[in-house]
C-alpha cells in the first residue's frame, strides 16, 4: 500500500495559484508508486561524482556542516583510478558514517581506442568492447570488494550480468550491490525490467523521462531508481529540483542524485584537476540542502529511508543456469 503522505504533497505554487483561479488538475492516486525500501522510506540521497578521499573529505564536512543526510556516495572515474590505499580510507571513511561507497568498474568504451564511439552514433558508447574490457571490469570488481566497496557501479549489460554471476558464485561478497550507470541507463518499463533481471540491485534512468514514464517503469520492476535531481551537462543538464515530490511519489524507491549542472566533466579524474574537483564536490552537497528544503516546504520530506539502509529487497531476477 502507498503511504497516504506519498499521495498528499503540496505541490509547487499551489495555494497562490488556486487563489488566482489556476490550479492545477487533482493528482490520481493510480500513478503513485507502491513499493518503497525494504526497512521503511520511499526516497534515499546520493552524491555523485565524488572521486578520491580529498573530494570525499570535503562532501562529508560539508554535509554535516549543511545537515544533508547522506546514505550513498559514488565515484565516476573508476576503480582503476584509485590506490589501495586511497580506497581503504574512501570505505573506511564512509564506513565510520553508514554510508553506501560505490565505485565504477572498469574500461568503458569512450575511453578505448575504437573511433566509432566519436561519431555521430556513439557505437558501442559506454559498453565494455571485447573479452579484455569486460576482464578489466572483473578485475577492478574483485580488488574493490576485496577492499572492503559494497557497491560497484556498471555501464554494460555483459558486466551486470558477469558480475552478479560472480556474486552468486562467491566470487565477490553475496551482499554486494550492483548500480547501473545513468551512462547506458533505460527508457521504457521493458528495459528497466530486464536490468533487474540481469542482477540491477539499483538503475540509473535519464534524467529526462517524464513522470508517466516513471509510473509505467513502476507498474512492472520494484527495483530501486536512481535518478539526477540536477543533471551533469553531458547527460542533458536537466534541472528538476521542483519536481522532486511528484517524482518520488512516481519514482520510489528512488535514490535522489545532486548532480551538478553547468560544470567541466571531471572523468577520469587527476590532481590537474583537484580545485575544480572539490570545489564542485562541496557545490553538490549544496544542491542536496536546496531539494531538501524544497521537500519539506511542500511536506514530502517524512519518508526518507533510514541512514544506514543500503540493500534493495528482494528483486526479480534471471536464473543462473549451471
Amino acid at each position: 500500500m502507498t503511504d497516504a503522505s506519498a499521495t498528499a504533497v503540496r505541490r509547487p505554487g499551489e495555494q497562490a495559484l488556486a487563489e488566482l483561479g489556476l490550479s492545477a488538475p487533482a493528482l490520481d492516486p493510480a500513478d503513485a508508486s507502491p513499493h518503497s525500501f525494504p526497512g521503511g522510506g520511499r526516497w534515499r540521497t546520493e552524491i555523485p561524482s565524488c572521486e578520491g578521499p580529498e573530494a570525499l573529505a570535503v562532501v562529508l564536512k560539508e554535509a554535516s556542516r549543511l545537515d544533508v543526510p547522506i546514505h550513498r556516495i559514488s565515484q565516476g572515474s573508476g576503480v582503476w583510478m584509485l590506490t589501495d590505499a586511497e580506497i581503504t580510507e574512501m570505505v573506511e571513511a564512509t564506513g565510520e558514517r553508514d554510508i553506501e561507497l560505490c565505485l565504477f568498474t572498469g574500461p568503458r568504451g569512450t575511453w578505448d581506442i575504437g573511433g566509432s564511439t566519436r561519431t555521430d552514433s556513439r557505437g558501442a558508447g559506454l559498453r565494455a568492447r571485447g573479452h579484455d574490457a569486460v576482464a578489466g571490469c572483473v578485475e577492478d570488481a574483485v580488488r574493490a570488494t576485496e577492499l572492503g566497496v559494497k557497491c560497484l557501479l556498471v555501464a554494460d549489460e555483459g558486466v551486470l550480468w558477469t558480475l552478479h554471476r560472480a556474486r552468486a558464485a562467491g566470487i565477490i561478497p553475496a551482499d554486494t550491490t550492483l548500480k547501473v550507470s545513468a551512462l547506458i541507463g533505460p527508457v521504457n518499463p521493458a528495459a528497466y525490467a530486464v536490468y533487474e533481471k540481469l542482477g540491477a540491485d539499483s538503475v540509473n534512468v535519464p534524467s529526462d523521462l517524464t513522470l508517466d514514464h516513471l509510473t509505467e517503469i513502476r507498474r512492472v520492476s520494484g527495483a530501486p531508481m536512481d535518478m539526477y535531481i540536477e543533471a551533469p551537462d553531458d547527460l542533458g543538464g536537466y534541472v528538476r529540483m521542483y519536481e522532486v515530490a511528484e517524482l518520488i511519489r512516481r519514482g520510489a524507491p528512488l535514490y535522489l542524485k545532486f548532480g551538478l549542472s553547468k560544470a567541466p566533466g571531471i572523468y577520469p579524474y587527476g590532481h590537474h584537476m583537484r580545485e575544480l574537483t572539490l570545489a564542485t564536490a562541496k557545490e553538490r552537497v549544496r544542491r542536496g540542502r536546496l531539494a531538501l528544503d524544497l521537500l519539506a516546504r511542500h511536506g514530502a520530506d517524512g519518508d526518507m529511508a533510514p541512514l544506514g539502509s543500503r540493500l534493495p529487497g528482494v528483486l526479480q531476477r534471471f536464473e543462473i543456469s549451471a
